[in-house]
């Protein structure tokens, strides 16, 4: 070897001159740590997923920074808030791709990139050697996918099923073994309707699963948590969402329904119908007052109905999914890329499941705020079980950088997780979390709002309609029941969290400091 090839390989990261990682990413969309048995086992086991932990890390502070696909992911690409990257709402929002992003910085540093499945931001992905997504949400029945040539191809199948498909296929045929990669596996499942898979349809049935405690929450103090439009009870559609459909019925989602069922053909949709027809029948002659299509009956007996078939075609999709995470690891460590990737599981946010009544997400309380992070290391990352620290989905770029042994940009706010993942503690970890919801006036009625959540406290402004201030102390109050803002003896606390989140508006440079200066 020359002088100046010696030279060139001890100017590289220490990464990059031992082992260049492959990495495989895969995201589902509304998927929450409460239906994943390595975080909860009160509903439903998830055992490939569990793997990933059990063979890995779990992150028990993982968070995002805007709880919605859209802007989650873009969060995710670009390592910025959404302010930042410009993608703040689903509504208006159209990713620039012309931007700086991690595929394009991971391109630079050597890596072949693809993506398979959900992309939902509106402009075509830029940054990839190669990408077959699926047009807006997608549907689960015999799917529509968009190749690279910007055609729309018809597939038969179960999307869950097909996208682990393609992306085994992408990873055996078609990437360059020269090259180490990034693979992101981007599944539309757990995302509303919660359409399970045919083989599935009867999973659950006996399954009663235990209402969540503030199943019945009043909203005393919380202004913006009343005024939402999440309810299971009053605002899961009848037929779209529980499914209790009848000829003669129409609400206002039921067209959205047909035409996703109407995706099944012959033998398919017989045996879907047949299932969902008895289900169905049974409810109208228990509960004939919703046979008129109101959806705003609230009576308990036809919430926790709702709350049942609600959680057991959750639970369906998210089996169908655990196979399919099964599968990719399967096929990782029988082709002998076990050793060499590190696989990262995670949502683009969690999901209400009956708390506060809900369904959705949006909110910066904890069950939407939060997503389940766990990840299985290569060899040479030896490292095993919790990691603590406070961390978010904006960290997910650099980390991702830093593995490939290249440069992280300085306007990127997120920061590398990779000191953790070899199970140091820096002493200047983040000591606070950044979020900020942009979506309203929209679907669900959620209030805009940003905040800071220091692990414990948790500060939240609601504002332009509306100008109210939440302060929950999470040791205390887990639930967040009480808003304990404006109370007398959290004067300092109030005042410490004001100022860190003025902090954070600062150093993310988010122009609402300018709108409502602290």
């Amino acid at each position: 070897m020359t002088r100046l090839s010696v030279l060139a390989l001890a100017a590289l990261p220490t990464a990059v001159a031992a082992q260049r990682y492959n990495i495989v990413y895969i995201m589902t969309d509304d998927h929450t740590a409460q239906m994943m048995s390595c975080y909860d086992t009160r509903y439903i086991q998830t055992p490939n997923l569990d793997r990933i932990a059990r063979d890995g890390v779990r992150f028990t502070h993982s968070y995002v920074a805007n709880s919605l696909s859209g802007p989650s992911r873009a969060c995710m690409l670009t390592g910025k808030h959404s302010h930042a990257n410009g993608f703040t709402n689903n509504e208006h929002g159209i990713f620039d791709g012309t931007q700086q992003t991690m595929p394009k910085l991971m391109q630079q540093a050597g890596y072949q990139t693809a993506i398979i499945g959900k992309w939902h931001l509106v402009s075509l992905p830029t940054g990839f050697d190669y990408w077959n997504i699926l047009p807006e949400q997608g549907d689960y029945y015999n799917p529509s996918f968009i190749t690279m040539e910007n055609d729309t191809v018809a597939e038969r199948g179960y999307l869950t099923n097909i996208v682990t498909d393609k992306a085994i296929n992408w990873m055996e045929h078609q990437r360059d073994r020269s090259k180490p990669f990034i693979l992101f596996i981007h599944h539309k499942a757990c995302h509303r309707n919660w359409l399970p898979e045919l083989k599935y349809l009867r999973e659950y049935e006996n399954v009663n699963f235990p209402i969540p405690y503030t199943f019945y929450d009043n909203y005393e103090g919380r202004e913006a948590a009343a005024a939402q439009e999440m309810h299971i009870d009053r605002n899961m559609d009848i037929v779209y969402d529980i499914k209790m459909f009848r000829p003669d019925l129409n609400t206002r989602l039921t067209p959205n329904y047909r035409r996703m069922i109407s995706r099944l053909g012959g033998r398919e949709q017989m045996e879907y119908n047949w299932f969902y027809d008895s289900l169905s029948l049974d409810f109208y002659r228990r509960f004939p007052q919703m046979a008129d299509g109101r959806t705003t009956d609230n009576t308990p007996a036809v919430a926790e109905f709702k709350y049942q078939r609600y959680m057991r075609d959750y639970a369906k999709v998210v089996k169908s999914l655990d196979d399919n995470v099964g599968r990719v690891l399967d096929y990782l460590k029988q082709c002998g890329l076990d050793d060499s990737t590190l696989v990262v599981y995670t949502s683009d946010q969690g999901f209400y499941m009956g708390e506060h009544g809900w369904f959705d997400k949006r909110f910066m309380y904890e069950e939407s705020f939060a997503t389940p992070l766990v990840m299985k290391l290569p060899k040479g990352m030896n490292l095993r079980g919790d990691i603590n620290e406070l961390v978010q989905n904006i960290d997910y770029a650099p980390t991702f950088l830093d593995i490939a042994g290249a440069p992280i940009p300085s306007d990127i706010h997120g920061v590398s997780l990779l000191p953790l993942l070899k199970g140091e503690h820096p002493k200047n970890w983040r000591s606070a979390l950044y979020y900020h919801y942009y979506e309203y006036p929209a679907e669900h009625s959620v209030k805009r709002h940003y905040g800071v959540f220091d692990g414990r406290w948790k500060l939240i402004h609601f504002y332009r309609d509306i100008d109210r201030w939440e302060l929950f102390d999470l040791q205390s109050d887990p639930h967040e029941l009480h808003n304990l803002y404006g109370q007398k003896g959290t004067e300092r606390q109030t005042r410490r969290l004001r100022e860190e989140l003025k902090k954070l508006q600062q150093q993310y440079a988010d122009p609402i400091l300018q709108q409502f200066p602290l």
